[in-house]
Order: structure tokens, then C-alpha cells, then sequence
């Protein structure tokens, strides 16, 4: 009888899987409910795009050699406005401490906010692509060598930013920290992104684009890694 009792008061934790896609549901809900997020990010990126568009009146060639540094300052900037915002809703409601308190591994909160942050920046990637290339004429974009890039460099962006952003949002002065901690972190994802991005664009052959995308996949497994198992002291502090 003992036994039966003790086994019935035993809370059952969930799955791991179970507990990430209930995370990235609970975000993608909350988002598409409010569109608070997505239409914050959507429109600081057509902003951006229509200033450089406006900026760089030069010659389609020229245009070309800039293509991945303007889509990639675009995807920077709109990505690191919806890491802050996306923990930042979070820690302002509650939910964070819910989300503590549930009989969950902390690192499957971590990858629940990331897929969602990821699913939040692809799908304004998906909408800024068409875009710059209806305003710059560049069709080159939409090969399938330039979306595995931007995906691995989104990846390896959002891995990072989601663990930054759980530290910094409990701090006085998140919007300010959260950009000094990431872009310095995130230069070799960056840099790499740009220089395969721009490689393909120019049509250059596969050997000389192999470094960059060799580093983005190191950097993306590395700090995957790194965020998985600190980020458990990371919400603790």
C-alpha cells in the first residue's frame, strides 16, 4: 500500500522532446496570437533594407559584392531585437519562473527558446529575401548553396544569442547588454556567414567558399554544445 502511495505521488517528468516542443508551442502561440515579435522584427528589417537600398545606388555589379554584408547586418540586427524581446516577455510575465519551476531538464528549456527564436528569424528572413531582391535585382540569392548558408549562420546566431539573452535579461539594462555580449561572440559566425554568402553569390567554385562553411558548422556544433550544458547555471545566477 506504502508503495502504491509513494509510486502515485511520484510527479512524472515529461520527455525531453515532449518538453522542447511544448516550449516551442507555447511560443509560436503566444507570438502568432499578438504578433508582437515577428511584426517588430519585419519591420526593422525593411527598414534597413530600404535605407542601404536608397544608400548604395550603384551598379549591379557593385550591388553584388554587398549583397551578404546588407543581408547579414539585416539579419543581425532584427535577430538580436527579437532574442531581447523573446526572454525579455518572459522574465516580465512570469512565465520564466514557471518555466524554472516545471520538473523539466533546464537545457530543454534552452532548446525550446531556440527553436522558437530560429523559427521567428527564418520566417523574417523568408519575407526580407524576396524583397531585397525585387529592390536590388539579384535573383542569385535564392540558390540552394546561399539558404544552407543562411540557415547554418542562423543557427549558429540564435544558439548563442538564446543563451546571452537568458543571462542578460536579468539585468537592469538588458537591451544595452545583450548586443555587447553577442556581437563580439558572434564575429566568427558572422564574418563566416558574409564571406561563404558573398562566395556564392559571386559564383565562386565550392573550394574556396569550403573554409567559411567548414567554420560555420565548427562554430555551431561548439556553442550548441557550450549553451547545453551551462545553461543550467546560467538561470540559476
Amino acid at each position: 500500500m506504502t508503495n502504491e502511495t509513494n509510486t502515485t505521488a511520484i510527479v512524472q517528468r515529461p520527455s525531453f522532446l515532449k518538453a522542447v516542443m511544448a516550449i516551442v508551442q507555447k511560443d509560436l502561440s503566444a507570438e502568432f496570437r499578438s504578433r508582437e515579435l515577428l511584426s517588430a522584427m519585419l519591420v526593422f528589417s525593411m527598414l534597413v533594407i530600404l535605407i542601404f537600398n536608397f544608400a548604395l545606388e550603384l551598379n549591379i555589379d557593385v550591388r553584388r559584392t554587398v549583397t551578404a554584408g546588407v543581408l547579414w547586418t539585416t539579419f543581425a540586427f532584427a535577430g538580436t531585437l527579437g532574442l531581447n524581446r523573446s526572454m525579455a516577455v518572459e522574465k516580465d510575465r512570469g512565465c520564466m519562473d514557471g518555466l524554472l519551476l516545471a520538473p523539466v531538464d533546464r537545457s530543454a528549456i534552452f532548446f525550446g527558446k531556440a527553436i522558437s527564436n530560429l523559427a521567428f528569424m527564418l520566417i523574417v528572413e523568408a519575407i526580407v529575401i524576396p524583397l531585397y531582391a525585387l529592390l536590388y535585382n539579384e535573383t542569385r540569392i535564392f540558390q540552394l548553396e546561399f539558404l544552407g548558408v543562411l540557415l547554418l549562420g542562423s543557427i549558429g546566431y540564435i544558439s548563442v544569442g538564446t543563451l546571452l539573452s537568458a543571462m542578460s535579461v536579468q539585468t537592469r539594462t538588458r537591451d544595452v547588454l545583450l548586443p555587447i555580449l553577442l556581437f563580439p561572440v558572434a564575429v566568427p559566425v558572422l564574418l563566416a556567414s558574409v564571406k561563404a554568402s558573398g562566395g556564392i553569390i559571386e559564383g565562386l567554385p565550392l573550394n574556396d567558399i569550403l573554409t567559411p562553411i567548414n567554420l560555420l558548422i565548427v562554430y555551431d556544433i561548439v556553442f550548441i554544445a557550450i549553451s547545453f550544458m551551462v545553461f543550467d547555471f546560467v538561470v540559476e545566477e
